[in-house]
């Protein structure tokens, strides 16, 4: 395609260049924004437990997905002890991130070494002091939206913390924090776009989504039951969901279905797009780990009481308050829910 079809934003492209090449090799970048941890203990104002065990077969359902989790807890285990136990420049909390996401995520060209940033960014520095006592000792790996499952259970990462939303399916397979961002699903699409919303207005129309995504799933869904038109072509996929948002500026797509929050900032990044219509579904972020690692578990959890406390709010104000509002139902960090464990 001939570049000059690139509409929006010209940093869209160089980002995007700059995370094809980045996704070859592990980043190892200082921290940008260091927010000390005191140890102070879980504060249980407002949480809530719920019984049963993390994703117990056939009592999950996703509206629910976010309390199946472990409650918070300081003590070590073998899967931080094994953190701890690395040697030298290699002891680290190895992260699973991604590189291409506009304020979740993103290498900013603007800094020195194209430093990598964003309210996903800020979180994991905050659990690497609490675990290693230091925000910078992290090594981070790029990984693909279609690679976030796979990273985990091979032991590729400790941790994946990459706006990835907490569903059954995905707790079959993983382990999640306590929710630390709520969302939901969103149509972007060209302002100039007949397009509204989640409606009949996507009939004949062309939508990407990224592979493995719950906007992929949700779309398949609908349309299988016929709430979706069965004339919406969802045939287009991509590893990563930036790529999307190239597919809709070269003319490729007609939208693009993706969570809210990713949304509003790549529409802030080409203003030639725009949100159509509110969000279709809720969603919760986590923090996911390997479904064997309950004491990584916990103590991220432990991580978040404290963070909710001091930290989310600054980190929000600062990456996402200018694209979701500072008084949107984003605009605050969820309330937890933990599993009651006998």
């Amino acid at each position: 395609m001939d570049a000059s079809r690139l509409r929006g934003w010209g940093g869209v492209g160089t980002m995007a260049v700059l995370c094809a090449l980045a996704l070859a090799f592990v980043l190892l970048l200082p921290c940008t924004q260091i927010t000390h941890h005191h140890h102070a203990a879980p504060d249980r104002a407002g949480q809530q437990l719920a019984e049963g065990s993390q994703a117990r077969a056939g009592s999950c359902q996703d509206s629910e997905a976010q309390a199946q989790t472990l409650a918070p807890s300081g003590a070590d285990g073998p899967t931080i002890d094994a953190i701890k136990a690395r040697e030298g420049a290699r002891r680290k909390l190895i992260v699973g991130v991604d590189q291409n996401s506009y304020r979740w995520g993103y290498r900013n060209p603007n800094t020195e070494g194209a430093q990598l940033e964003g309210f996903d960014i800020d979180l994991v520095h905050r659990i690497a002091q609490d675990i290693l006592g230091d925000p910078d000792a992290v090594q981070f790996k790029a990984i693909p939206t279609n690679q976030r499952i796979s990273a985990i259970q091979d032991g590729r990462v400790d941790m994946v913390v990459r706006t990835m939303t907490i569903t059954c399916e995905r707790l079959g397979q993983v382990a999640f924090s306590a929710p630390y961002f709520k969302t939901g699903q969103q149509v972007l699409a060209p302002k100039s776009s007949t397009i509204t919303g989640y409606n009949d207005t996507l009939a004949h129309k062309k939508v990407c989504t990224a592979t493995g995504s719950t906007g992929y799933a949700k779309l398949d869904a609908d349309k299988k039951v016929g709430t979706l038109p069965a004339s919406t072509d969802l045939s287009t996929t991509v590893p990563n969901q930036l790529d999307c948002l190239v597919r809709l500026q070269l003319g490729e797509v007609d939208a693009v279905v993706t969570d809210g929050a990713l949304a509003a900032s790549q529409a802030a990044q080409d203003p030639t797009v725009e949100l159509k219509g509110a969000p279709f579904t809720t969603e919760y972020y986590g923090v996911a780990m390997r479904k064997d690692a309950s004491d990584l578990v916990r103590r991220v959890n432990r991580v978040l009481v404290a963070y909710r406390a001091s930290g989310w709010q600054a980190s929000y104000d600062t990456w996402l308050s200018a694209t979701l509002g500072k008084d949107s139902s984003a605009s605050k960090p969820p309330a937890p829910q933990y599993l009651r464990t006998s």
